[in-house]
Formats: structure tokens, sequence, C-alpha cells
């Protein structure tokens, strides 16, 4: 696309559209929660006025970058739409106001019992009711007044309350789920006992159903709840309880939690925490486990669709990486395939007719670049078979790190090569840190195909546009 200046007015105004507004008008279906809006097609996904924020990567931005994000447009297409230039739709403003003051933490006035929210959660959601009753004892749940909510209470330093989680109790419709306004994310709620083993759940019913399916001492361990996937609950209950050296992260079964838990473990990876572990409920969360123990039909267990989709992805290399063993240039083979495939991801306008060939080109550099890591390795003598290979491939894939639309897998893409070929071309003797430098090139190329093979094969059929005739394409090997 030609260069286009945009006057600051001009971007300020399309980064200001109300991400609602626009959503809506498209058809999309969108859940309000609490403030904000929940966008159902990606259940991570937030937005409120011009706002958005993906939950299970912690990212998010404005009305431009959301729509580059997750339309897969450029800068200049983004907001060439969002002025109505293409589209000729004059989308809502937010409006424009300085933000409300930060109310004041404060407590819900407190019911005179808790009948309907033991009637509750012992009934409807099967909890514990000794469980349920120390907690209420502890004061950590409580039901408030005016609207008969499950409260349950994070406590800060000295025991003074400092986060409130409201859940609604009336089982008609979507149930209210809400902070108290001015709680602070660090203090969610939790539980401290004198193991020093700590479990991560998403929300106070899940660890609460936890508890009750592994009741024995209990009180023992250590359970603390995000309000969602962020980690400043978790990390600030490792800090203020240093006698914590293990953590069990026990996030929903689904393809948030998955890639929340992925997320998390490299968090606590990089801050020293060497016993990380993962436990998931057989159906979609702990509370579901313990319906299903109980009669109810439980929501099923989402398997993360890019982990279901890739061991056939990596499986069909074989064939492809022992044809291209014996390619006399390799590294040049992988240049000639990125510079061929790059125009047709990086412009997003690859139709359907055109991804078989997409494909099969990067599938061409997902083997080059294993079949020159085995020649690197044999000359390095530490020969490997090119199923170890494949099998550290697919073992090195992280759902939570696989970012980016089209455009920015091929910029990675592009980048890849680029250093391989810097390496290449670098003078002198390589050391063996540089030998394992390339390896690790190499194997970050092959990734990257893999990555932009499962994006072309589960969401570029969506969200490609159809077109009478393909454009030419072909690779030769």
């Amino acid at each position: 696309m030609a260069y286009i200046h945009f006057t600051d007015e001009q971007k300020q105004q399309a980064n200001s559209v109300d991400l609602v507004d626009f959503l809506q008008r498209q058809g999309e279906q969108l859940v309000r929660s609490g403030r904000e809006w929940r966008w159902k097609r990606h259940d991570s996904v937030t937005v409120r006025g011009n706002q958005w924020f993906r939950h299970s990567r912690k990212e998010g931005g404005h009305a431009i970058d959301f729509v580059q994000q997750f339309y897969d447009m450029s800068f200049p297409e983004a907001v060439n739409y969002l002025l109505g230039e293409d589209c000729g739709v004059e989308w809502n403003q937010t409006v424009k106001s300085a933000p409300a003051p930060r109310k004041k933490f404060t407590l819900p006035e407190a019911n005179h019992d808790m009948r309907r929210v033991f009637a509750y959660l012992i009934k409807r959601r099967f909890i514990d009711r000794e469980v349920l009753s120390r907690f209420a004892h502890e004061k950590l749940i409580y039901e408030d007044k005016e609207y008969h909510n499950a409260v349950f209470i994070g406590l800060g330093e000295n025991s003074v309350p400092r986060h409130a989680h409201k859940r609604g109790t009336y089982t008609q419709g979507e149930p209210y789920k809400g902070n108290v306004e001015g709680s602070d994310p660090k203090y969610s709620f939790h539980w401290i006992g004198e193991s020093g083993v700590l479990h991560v759940f998403e929300a106070p019913v899940d660890m609460l159903s936890f508890i009750t399916l592994n009741r024995k001492d209990w009180r023992r361990h250590s359970y603390v709840t995000l309000d969602g996937v962020s980690e400043h609950a978790m990390l600030r209950q490792l800090e203020l309880n240093p006698h914590l050296k293990s953590v069990v992260l026990c996030l929903d079964h689904d393809e948030a939690g998955i890639e929340a838990s992925g997320r998390l473990k490299d968090i606590l990876l990089e801050k020293g925490y060497t016993d990380v572990f993962v436990m998931q409920s057989q159906h979609k969360d702990w509370n579901e486990d313990l319906k299903a123990n109980n009669g109810v039909s439980p929501i099923p267990a989402q398997v993360h669709p890019k982990l279901e989709l890739l061991p056939k992805v990596v499986g069909e290399l074989h064939d492809l990486c022992k044809a291209l063993s014996t390619h006399k240039d390799i590294d040049s083979f992988l240049a000639e395939c990125a510079e061929a495939v790059e125009p047709f991801l990086a412009s997003g306008k690859t139709v359907d007719l055109n991804t078989d060939a997409v494909r099969e080109c990067l599938q061409c550099m997902a083997a080059g670049s294993l079949a020159a890591m085995q020649r690197q390795l044999n000359q390095m003598e530490q020969p490997a078979t090119m199923e170890q290979l494949i099998q550290k491939l697919q073992e090195s894939y992280r759902p939570h790190e696989d970012r980016g639309w089209l455009r920015a897998k091929a910029e990675q893409l592009r980048q890849d090569v680029t250093e391989i070929c810097r390496q290449l071309q670098a003078p002198g003797i390589r050391t063996l840190a540089d030998k394992e430098k390339l390896l690790s090139s190499y194997q970050r190329l092959a990734l990257d195909s893999v990555k932009t093979i499962m994006f072309a094969e589960q969401e570029l059929p969506s969200m490609l546009p159809s077109q009478e005739q393909a454009v030419n394409f072909s690779m030769t090997m």
C-alpha cells in the first residue's frame, strides 16, 4: 500500500472509535462483564470504549492496533477503515472526558446471614459445607445485604481487607461477577497454610471446588486466585510468604487457561522458582469436575486447537526433511523460499486457491531448517536423527508465544532468514558458541514456519476475501 500521510487529528479520531459499537455493527457478539464487554469469539478479549485487552496474553491497546491485530490490516489500512474512508461507515467515538477518580475501597454491607450464599455454593456448586464454613468463620466469605452476592475477601498485610470479588447467587441468566471498586489486584482471595506448596486458580469458586475435591489436610497448603489470569496476586503471595517454594498452576482446561499456564510458568522460572507444575481438571474447570462427581453434566475440557494440530503439521515434515537432507545449498534454498512467500503473507491477500502453495513453501522452510540443523550437528560430531530433531521442534512449541497475524509472522520469518544469512557471512572461523547460535537460529526458523502453517490452516480461511483467480505461485525444489 502506498504511503499515506495522516494528520495527528485523523490518527486521534481513528484511535477514538468505540470498539463496542465497532464490533456490534459487524455482527459480533459481546457479553457484559462488569464495566467491560467480553468478545464472545475471542473470550479472553475485553473491550471498553476505545480500549481493548487480551487477558490470556497480557496485551492490549486502542482502536487502531485492535483492527491491526484482529483484522490483519496495516496501519494505513486500519486508520482508513476507522475513519470510514474504505467502508463508508461513520463509527461512534468514545466520549472524551477525564477518567473518574478511583474510588476508595469499601466493602459492601454484610447481610445478617449467609443463607443464600450457602445455598448457592453448596447446592448449585457442590462446595463442601465444612470448607465453606471455615472460610466464612475466617470472614473471608460473606453475603452482601443489597444484592445477596457472595463476597470473597482478599486480605493484605495485618489481615486488612484489600480486595473483594462479588459473585451473583441468582441462578437465572448470566450470573453477575465483578470486583468491588478500589480492589487491589495483588490481594485477591487466598488461603495461606504451612506447607511449601501454592496452588493457583483463576477464580474463587475454582479454588473452593479444588479444595472440596482434595479435602485431606487442605488447610496445610496454600491457594490463591488470580481474578482472571494476571500474575500479580500469585507473585505477591510468594513475596509475602517465602516458605512457598513449589507452585501448582490449576487454571481452566481451555485455550485461555493453557496459554496462561505457559506464560505464568515462564514468569516463575525467570524469578527462580524451579518447582512449577501444571495440574489440569478433567473437565473445563474444577467446579465442572465437582459437578460431574455429583451427577450433573459437566462442560467438557477444551483442547488447545494449535496443540491439537501441531503433531499433524510436524509429522508431515518427515519425508520432506529426508528429501532436503541431500540438497547441495540448503541455505540459499531457505532464502529463496522466504523471498517467495513473504509478499503473500505480508499483503494479507493470500486466497484459498493459493493457500496450498504457500503452505508447501512454509513446509520447505521448516524441513530445510531441520536439514540444515542436522548437517551442522554432524559437522560438530553431535549427530541426531531427523526424528529426534522433529520431536525437539514439537516440544519447543509454546502456544502463549504464538502471537501475531500474517504480517507479523512474515516479518518474523524475514528476520529469521536475515539472521541466519548474517551468521553464515560473518568472517573468520566459527567458534563453538557461534555454531550453537546458528543451530538456535535454524530451529527458530523451523518453529516460526510451523506457527505460520498452523495460522494458515486454522485462521486464514475465515478471514480471507474470496477472489476469482489465484495469483501464480510455485516452488521448485
